[in-house]
């Protein structure tokens, strides 16, 4: 698992002062994107460099409590299933002033070759991040 930490921004909330509940994937995948910073030139070169890719399949979110201009959202990243081809993630988002928990959210990627635009096999590198950041299996 992964952490960020971002300031929710008054350009982001809507009419009643609350963050913009789209904008929780935008802050999603800027938690994403930080689990790649390892790598070199982190996110942009594995897109913009390498032209690989981790465009979005699906997505479900569920809302919990709200955010608001001022508040600073931490957002908890982890991988919850890794195939050959796709990773499945998961986030939470909380205040960081109080751990509140604001939204969960689920958020499906296929490894795509750009150039292509064809899924591709998961270069090695980039499964073995995903690979660090595998949640332990649970039993319900």
């Amino acid at each position: 698992m992964t952490s960020i930490e971002r300031p929710v921004r008054f350009e982001e909330v809507d009419a009643a002062g609350l963050l913009f509940f789209a904008l929780f994937a935008a802050y999603a995948h800027e938690a994403m994107a930080a689990l790649f910073d390892e790598l070199e030139g982190g996110y942009p070169a594995l897109i913009l460099k390498r032209r690989v890719g981790l465009p979005a399949v699906a997505m479900t979110s569920e809302f919990k409590s709200p955010l608001r201009f001022g508040d600073v959202a931490r957002i908890d990243v982890c991988v919850r299933r890794l195939g050959n081809r796709s990773a499945e993630l998961g986030y939470e988002f909380r205040r960081a002033s109080d751990g509140v928990l604001a939204a969960t959210m689920s958020h499906t990627v296929v490894c795509t070759d750009l150039v292509a635009v064809a899924s591709c096999a998961m270069p090695p590198d980039v499964r073995a991040v995903l690979d660090r950041h595998l949640a332990p299996v649970t039993l319900v």
